[in-house]
């Protein structure tokens, strides 16, 4: 994607090849098959329950190998603009496309300099969601393309020597050979020009962070991303429309990002083989009395309420709902009998990747830019000494603020357990805030040394009044149905033959970097796997 006017014919062409159409065949199936457990239900050869970073490589590798694949997908097709005209809502002006069945936002930064910034929304199946749970929120996409539709693009891959503490039953030259190349590659990865960067003004922040980080003797890192950043010059130069440069990230970029939408999802799309059907969430998997399994679903409407129930086969169910999205549902399916067979690892081993947030009031002569690229490009690294990496973050509040905004990954051994809850007939988690202890400790490794050098302080007013840590917070759920436990070395889930589990859930807490190029190499090297010897 180079110009504004691909990305607008990117999306075109995603809903002609298949998302309108694939709402229209589950309509179909609904109305052959009616209520759940109806007879005529229609069977497909694969059915991929999510359209993240998982789902999507699995989906297009399967139809490469000729294999017909069903999408389903809880949230929307996002390919219809609003009344602004944009398909995506504002990041400084949430509205009713912000937030998941939420009738007031959530947002990550919730104060400044005193005052509240949530506010109240019409209940929409909107982009993002802030799942809560005892301990912890979960930030979430929601919609075709998972979470590469609300992060920030750093496509971050683990460094070789760290790898075996993420993934150690993995052979990590298999890994770093072949699969991360394959899914930088698939992804669109790309790196900033540094001399560009060095004179931007959209990325004064990141270099006030630089200094800070260096006069300290911290180690500073480029890191690459998956928004355009030949797009970004022509924002920063006025010839197209702005989206990074307009604070656009959380709640979806209009221009410029090369989501899956752009990438796996839209040449899985090409090949023909591939039905998306968003709004549909799936309830129950059980094996089916011919063989393969009976998936359940409720098609949504834009309220959240259920339309109706839908039912179909499949000979193979891949689980890529998102860390939290399969691990709730296996959880509940081992818990309920609809699958007896899955093991007791299920749910378990879950993590927040050690994420933690904080803010630096810098002085008045580190000013850190009033247009701030929504974007990051590169962190701190002070995993071997502190057991951190620093994300440099942006601030893209269109006013100069002298702070200085810091999103940690940390090296953080506490895990926790999903949970059936029978009572409530929902699935808890068993994380403690006092658990991100050690994630702030991590991160203090850095910040009191910049602190007590540079003579600056901590912002208090972001996440709450005289809050210091965003420590009540995840962006990175990882976990719950963790490979070579719960499923085989290639993700196999124990005890039911032909389910899969394809994304973050098999990756057990921490990745040490942003995870979303871990789960789609991950991805990439167990579907290649499976197609090989299970297809």
């Amino acid at each position: 994607m180079t110009s504004e006017t691909s990305s607008s014919n990117d999306y075109k062409q995603v809903s002609r090849r298949g998302l309108l159409a694939g709402t229209g065949s589950i309509l179909a199936v609904a109305a052959l098959g009616g209520r759940a457990g109806a007879s005529t239900a229609v069977h497909v050869p694969a059915l991929v329950i999510g359209t993240g970073y998982g789902g999507a490589v699995a989906a297009l590798r399967l139809a490469q190998a000729g294999v017909d694949v069903r999408m389903v997908e809880m949230g929307m097709s996002w390919d219809a603009p609003g009344p602004d005209g944009k398909i995506f809502a504002s990041t400084v002006k949430p509205d009713y496309r912000s937030f998941w069945l939420r009738t007031r936002t959530k947002q990550p930064i919730n104060n400044f300099l005193g005052f509240p910034l949530d506010k109240d929304v019409p209940r929409y199946t909107g982009i993002l969601d802030a799942e809560e749970f005892g301990g912890i929120t979960v930030y979430q996409g929601r919609g075709v393309g998972g979470g590469s539709l609300v992060n920030g693009g750093m496509a971050v891959t683990p460094r070789r020597e760290r790898f075996a503490a993420v993934l150690p039953s993995v052979n990590a030259d298999e890994m770093y050979d072949r699969y991360f190349p394959r899914a930088n590659a698939g992804l669109g990865v790309n790196h900033v020009d540094v001399a560009w960067w060095e004179t931007a003004d959209c990325y004064q922040f990141a270099r006030v962070g630089r200094k800070h980080a260096q006069r300290s003797g911290f180690a500073f890192v480029f890191v690459p991303n998956v928004y355009d950043f030949d797009y970004m010059k022509r924002e920063a130069a006025g010839a197209v429309p702005r989206s990074a440069l307009a604070g656009e990230v959380i709640y979806g970029n209009n221009h410029g990002k090369k989501t899956l939408r752009q990438t796996y999802l839209a040449q899985a799309l090409a090949t023909g083989k591939v039905t998306i059907s968003p709004l549909h969430k799936v309830t129950s998997v059980a094996p089916a009395a011919g063989g393969g399994y009976t998936v359940v679903m409720d098609r949504l409407d834009t309220g959240g309420g259920v339309m109706e129930s839908v039912t179909m086969t499949a000979d193979k169910v891949f689980f890529a709902a998102g860390s939290v999205g399969t691990s709730k549902l296996l959880t509940k399916l081992k818990a309920t009998g609809a699958l007896p067979g899955l093991n007791d690892e299920i749910g378990k081993g879950w993590g927040d990747n050690g994420n933690v947030m904080c803010g630096r009031a810098n002085h008045m002569w580190d000013p850190t830019g009033k247009v701030q690229a929504a974007m990051p490009t590169a962190g701190i690294d002070n995993w071997d000494a502190g057991g951190a990496f620093a994300e440099v973050a942006p601030l893209p509040t269109g006013i100069e603020t002298y702070a200085s905004l810091y999103l940690s990954i940390t090296r953080n051994p506490n895990r926790a357990a999903f949970s059936w809850n029978a009572a409530t007939g929902k699935v808890d988690l068993d994380w403690q805030t006092a658990w991100k202890q050690p994630s702030i400790d991590a991160a203090k490794s850095i910040f009191d040394k910049i602190n007590a050098k540079e003579g600056t302080i901590y912002r208090t007013d972001l996440f709450g009044s005289y809050k210091i840590w965003g420590d009540h917070l995840t962006y990175h759920p990882l976990g719950g149905a963790v490979l070579n436990k719960a499923t085989d070395n290639y993700g196999r889930l124990h005890g039911h033959p032909g389910l899969y589990v394809i994304d973050g859930a098999l990756i057990p807490g921490n990745t040490s970097v942003n995870p979303f190029v871990t789960i789609t190499a991950l991805a990439e090297r167990n579907i290649e796997k499976i197609i090989a010897t299970d297809l």
